[in-house]
Formats: structure tokens, sequence, C-alpha cells
């Protein structure tokens, strides 16, 4: 492991790394990532394609930075969902080389965000602000207070604001559970009022059962959200993405 391993475990910190993803293929993060992702990247249309292997090629640099392994070596996979133990649903995991790093890649857009931490499990989301359907979709997937705050809102902008700060949350709290939006978002309470880390109910099997939510600053206009652990209470430490500080491993002390 490497001192920025080192320095995550010691603080139990939780790094967030932001980045956008090229429109076009870069032959370098092409280079880097395993055959089941590039025959996905055959699979996409150009764009989809580029960004698709511009966000994986940045974590896997990212999570070499950590490992001190060539980031091309890395072997992904995931855990068994743990509601029916299905392998190909599950949460991602670090398969090679043997480690307690756990991480979570979210995309929107050309958009990605990665949260990684030692020891506890993470979960991240990123929306990129595009309009949604707030009347329609809120009634299904936020509780009674949730859905009381953001009919108080005065204007339409605002009650997007308030959907896209509660669906990040609740994507960022099923992804680090492990279920997805398998689960039942209209029973999770994120407490969009509270701009600070807030506690969060969610409980599957062989999982923890409270979480620590905050959303995340970023550019204008986009909205995104970490999940963790409760027990992990250390700092929440965001990084801008460059190809040379991830492969280094330079996160800030």
């Amino acid at each position: 492991m490497t001192a920025a391993y080192e320095r995550l475990r010691a603080q139990d910190a939780v790094h967030i790394w932001q980045g956008r993803a090229p429109d076009l293929l870069d032959p370098q993060d092409a280079a880097v990532l395993s055959a089941e992702e590039l025959e996905t990247v055959r699979r996409r249309a150009q764009q989809v394609a580029a960004r698709y292997a511009g966000a994986h090629a940045a974590l896997r640099r990212i999570l070499a930075g950590y490992l001190g392994v060539p980031p091309e070596q890395i072997e992904l996979g995931r855990q068994p969902c743990p509601r029916c133990a299905d392998p190909l649903h599950g949460r991602p995991r670090i398969d090679w080389p043997p480690t307690d790093l756990d991480f979570n890649l979210s995309r929107s857009g050309a958009l990605w965000l990665v949260a990684v931490a030692a020891g506890h499990q993470v979960g991240t989301d990123i929306e990129d602000g595009r309009t949604v359907d707030v009347e329609g979709s809120s009634v299904i997937v936020l509780t009674g207070a949730e859905l009381a705050h953001l009919r108080a809102q005065p204007d339409e902008r605002r009650r997007q604001e308030v959907f896209l700060r509660c669906w990040t949350r609740k994507e960022a709290v099923v992804k680090a559970s492990g279920v997805g939006i398998a689960a039942d978002l209209g029973s999770i309470d994120v407490r969009p009022a509270t701009d600070g880390p807030v506690h969060v109910a969610h409980t599957e099997p062989n999982g923890p059962y409270r979480w620590l939510v905050q959303s995340l600053e970023t550019e204008p206009g986009v909205f995104a959200a970490l999940a963790r652990e409760a027990a992990c209470t250390g700092p929440v430490r965001l990084h801008a993405y460059t190809r040379t500080e991830a492969t280094e491993g330079a996160c800030a002390p």
C-alpha cells in the first residue's frame, strides 16, 4: 500500500475525486481497461463509449494511487447482492490486489465522481441537473416529510433543487448498501432541509443500518452526495482529478 492509503486509513477519511470524461476515446484510457471494460466500450456509441472509458480509466488510476500497482493490473469484481446473492449486481469491489479499500463510481453525462475509503462501505451519486419530472417522481421516491419540504419551496427551480438533493442522497445510500434502485427509495428519509451530514436509517441483510449522508459541493447546476457507514466519521476531502495526481496518489494530508 502507498502513503496515500496510509493517510486515508489513519484519518478514517473519505476521498472524493471529481472529473470530466472526454467525448473522444483516448488511447491512453483504453490501454488501462480490462477486456470486459473494452468490450463495453466497443458496444457503445462513440461519445458514450469515450465517456465510459474515461471515467473507468480514471477510476483505475485513482485506485492505483492507493494500491501501489499499475492501474491495468487491478482486478475489479462485485460483491453478491445483499438481498438475492446475485454477484452480477452487487457492490463493486477490488478482487486484486488484496485490500480493504472500498470505492464507488457515479457518472452523469461527461461528469463522474469517485468515493474512496478504507475499511468502510461508501456510495456516491452525481446528477447534472437536467430537467426532471419533479411532480411525478417526487410522490414515488420521497417520504412524507421530504415531500412536504419540497412543496413548501417558493418556485419550480427550488423544488427541483430539493428533489435532486433528495435523489442524490438516496442513490448514494442504496449504492453504499449494495442494492441500488431495487430499494424502496420512498422509505429512506435523507432530511433535505439539513445542509450538513445527517444520519440516515437504511437496513439491508448483512450490512450497516445507519449511514452518514451529505451533499457535496460541486460546480453550479450539478448535484452530488456521499453516503458512508455511520462509524466512519473522519474528514471528507475533495480532489479535482488529474491523471498525474491520481496515479501518484498525491492526496492532500
